[in-house]
């Protein structure tokens, strides 16, 4: 493909923003295209998968490009991982540029550290090296470098994923059903899903395999009070919905109003009548303890690091640090403690991360399980194994990209005797 001018300029200028780690990078681009509307149909995914495929490979284009500009850093992203040739960039560079494409083509990566092989910074690639190999470690980094499949979720009460996948494939759309979720379909490309017809009639909700997993860990029956203490934007919550047929009763919990309003329209789309949303101060809102011991099931997808969902949020592991995991470790104390509050004798508690972080998972779960001696673990692979999904991972629930092709995902069951 040839690339001109106006795509590499406008690429160099979103990277440098991007570089700077203030903010997310959807949030930058978001800025960028509307404040440059100019910029063709074409332009744009250019510009967006190069930002984002330089935050993927960062470590090893910093290697090529060692004075750390973001044009050059780009360049070699290009002609060193995403193979473009020297001749395509041609027209758009000038002929010192040009001399400087043909050797950083050619330019051998010596002897790189394992953080740099990774294209992970050092603080993660040595706690995941207290417990994985070195070829475990490039394994998982690779399958965190390859941006993330498009993965839907039937909604079972509108639809029939069968009946779901047919009607994409008259619109063209390919789709295949997921290899563990029974409500799941994968899609191929970039289709506008958020415009076809399905989506807006509330069949099809955008969610990973790995995410919608949790709901069967969950397992709520029709007459359970759920709640699901993260809810964020509510995808979670209106899958418990679905499976509970729109029976009983499910409260959406969350700290932000603005992610919780991005809940209501999704809400109206899905036909459900059993969720109720519901913005809460902190893990200790008398909305909580109100339902003190009083909840069959309980979900706790902790705010966390993130690390798990690198294929879509590169920036993360730029933007996190050894001291924001850290607070983030005594945050998910503090919430697994109060959630656990919630659950009745005879309940269970689920808490889940998209971390890779033993820190923030079984660490949490042993040291909760030392305190709270009422709660015992549950196997995981049981679980699931009730709900007819052939998926063991062991007593813990643990997703990796290269080896399930979802995000990474993490999750401890529990419940009080």
């Amino acid at each position: 493909m040839s690339i001109s001018r106006t795509q590499l300029d406008a690429a160099a200028e979103a990277l440098a923003l991007a570089l700077k780690f203030d903010r997310p990078t959807d949030s930058v681009l978001h800025e960028f295209f509307r404040a440059r509307r100019a910029l063709g149909a074409h332009d744009r995914p250019f510009v967006a998968d190069a930002v984002y495929g330089v935050l993927r490979r960062r470590r090893t284009v910093e290697r090529l490009a060692p004075e750390g500009t973001p044009r050059r850093m780009l360049l070699a992203w290009l002609v060193r991982v995403a193979g473009v040739s020297v001749r395509d960039i041609a027209a758009a560079v000038g002929t010192e540029e040009q001399s400087w494409l043909a050797q950083a083509k050619a330019a051998p990566l010596g002897d790189a550290s394992l953080a740099v092989r990774a294209d992970l910074p050092d603080w993660v690639t040595e706690r995941l090296q207290k417990r994985l190999s070195e070829s475990e470690i490039i394994a998982h980094a690779q399958g965190l470098n390859v941006p993330a499949p498009l993965d839907l979720r039937v909604n079972t009460v509108r639809a029939v994923r069968e009946d779901v996948q047919r009607t994409l494939a008259a619109d063209g759309i390919s789709a295949e059903p997921t290899p563990y979720s029974p409500v799941g379909l994968r899609i191929k490309g970039r289709p506008a899903i958020n415009r076809h017809r399905l989506f807006l009639d509330g069949a099809i909700e955008v969610q990973d395999e790995g995410s919608q997993l949790l709901g069967f860990l969950v397992a709520p029956t029709r007459h359970d009070l759920v709640v699901d203490f993260c809810a964020g934007s509510g995808g979670k919550s209106l899958m418990l919905g679905a499976l509970m047929r729109s029976r009983g009763r499910i409260y959406a919990y969350d700290v932000s109003a603005r992610r919780l309003a991005h809940l209501k329209p999704r809400l109206k789309r899905s036909g459900l009548s059993n969720l109720h949303p519901q913005t809460i101060r902190n893990e200790n809102d008398e909305h909580v303890k109100r339902l003190a011991g009083k909840i069959d099931r309980v979900l706790v997808d902790a705010p966390c690091s993130g690390l798990g969902t690198l294929r879509r949020n590169p920036d993360l592991k730029w933007r996190q640090s050894p001291q924001s995991v850290a607070e983030l470790a005594l945050k998910q104390a503090r919430i697994i403690r109060a959630a656990a509050g919630l659950v009745k004798p005879g309940g269970r508690l689920v808490y889940a991360t998209c971390s890779l972080l033993a820190e923030e998972n079984e660490e949490i779960v042993s040291a909760f399980l030392a305190e709270q001696p009422e709660f015992r673990l549950l196997n995981c692979a049981e679980l699931l194994k009730e709900q007819r999904i052939a998926l063991d991972t062991g007593k813990y629930f643990e997703l990796r990209p290269h080896l399930h092709g979802t995000d990474g995902f993490f999750a401890a069951a529990l419940t009080r005797a």
